[in-house]
């Protein structure tokens, strides 16, 4: 956890504002992600009460003190809290961690959880394991970093499957003894901290991101899709590879950009090799890939249709109520679901959630969450 003090923003002093709003009765506090006068008097009342010392500041002893409840363990000073996945919440890496700590500690039987890589700016990209079943499927989340949206989703599907009884109405238990789970719940993670602001202001990788972005006449962060090399990872993959590279090429996007550029090679990102190593270790029979936004399911890719695809995809699209379609070809090529399909021979698709223009807001989490819980859990039995 980075330290922060007053004049900090971003979703690390959320996470500060939502413990001590929440766990040190300090009920007129705003969770806004700006880190003022009143974030700091509260923190300092939240200080005494832990027995450090009382400087205002989020260093390493008050981080310490307070990790026990952030992962929703409690403390003598603060209960459990009932959830430990922190959806109502502006997402990053670090919250991320703190949250599959969280899930580790109260459900150690139930989960497991690994890096099966790390980004280009160091930080793990995390696998979790779910489930005892022959059948073993791949979800993932977070390839574009102002799709964040979709990670707080799939955390949220994680945490319902360790809690166990009944899930949109259908029983879980029976679904584990079937079905073993693994979840990328953050492709992304540089991505997503620049455009949540959990990367400082002042940090270097922001000021080219700046950069690009004005000389290209897009928005910094919210048109944000790439990686911190400017790489979008969705078209890292080698299925049409060089055909979304001269798509890309032709609409003038040659090199770092906030989204649409494939990198010079395919598969030269750390983000979609750990993503392709994973896959092909772990030989999935089938693999969901969230995004947002559209209400979409895309299904197929070029002409490879594998078996019962389609009737797969109905069936989510009926569960989910969004519409099944084929990708349009500017947009076809290099990504997951279509190397997917095209190395394996199996079921894959693009999940758009949500409604608008990414990033989507957190208001519209609660009607997604609804709609694609049933999906998530059922797929891997259709």
């Amino acid at each position: 956890m980075r330290t922060i003090s007053q004049g900090a923003t971003g979703p690390t002093v959320a996470l500060l504002q939502d413990v001590l709003k929440d766990s040190f009765a300090q009920g007129g506090l705003v969770v806004d992600g700006i880190f003022g006068p009143l974030t700091a008097e509260a923190l300092r009342r939240a200080q005494r009460l832990l027995g450090v010392d009382e400087d205002g500041i989020a260093g390493r002893s008050t981080w310490a003190v307070l990790l026990p409840t952030l992962r929703g363990e409690g403390s003598p000073v603060a209960p459990r809290r009932a959830k430990i996945v922190h959806a109502h919440l502006p997402y990053s890496a670090t919250l991320l961690h703190v949250d599959l700590v969280g899930l580790a500690v109260r459900y150690p039987k139930q989960v497991t959880i690994q890096s099966i890589g790390t980004s280009l700016q160091g930080k793990p990209l995390f696998c979790v394991t779910i489930g005892h079943g022959p059948k073993r499927v791949g979800y993932n989340a977070a390839h574009h970093a102002n799709e964040w949206l979709t990670t707080p989703l799939l955390m949220q599907f994680i945490e319902s499957l360790c809690e166990g009884g009944r899930l949109a109405g259908y029983a879980i238990a029976p679904v584990l003894q079937k079905v073993t789970f693994d979840l990328v719940p953050m492709v992304n993670p540089d991505g997503v901290d620049m455009v949540t602001g959990d990367l400082p202001p002042d940090h270097p990788t922001v000021a080219w991101a700046r950069d690009i972005c004005r000389a290209q006449g897009m928005d910094y962060p919210n048109d944000w899709k790439a990686n911190a090399a400017g790489v979008d990872l969705n078209l890292q993959y080698p299925a049409g590879w060089e055909v979304a590279a001269a798509i890309k090429a032709e609409m003038g996007i040659t090199g770092p950009a906030p989204q649409s550029w494939p990198g010079e090679i395919s598969l030269n990102q750390p983000e979609s090799q750990a993503m392709a190593r994973r896959a092909r270790e772990a030989d999935y029979a089938l693999t969901l890939a969230y995004h947002t936004q559209g209400r979409e399911i895309y299904w197929k890719y070029a002409d490879y249709e594998p078996a019962r695809s389609y009737t797969i995809g109905r069936s989510l699209a009926a569960l989910t109520g969004y519409a099944l379609e084929i990708t349009p070809y500017a947009s076809g090529h290099a990504g997951y679901k279509d190397w997917f399909i095209q190395a394996f021979d199996r079921p894959g698709y693009t999940i758009e959630a949500g409604l608008g223009r990414s990033p989507l807001p957190l208001s519209q989490l609660p009607q997604i969450t609804i709609e694609n819980l049933p999906a998530l859990l059922l797929a891997p039995l259709m």
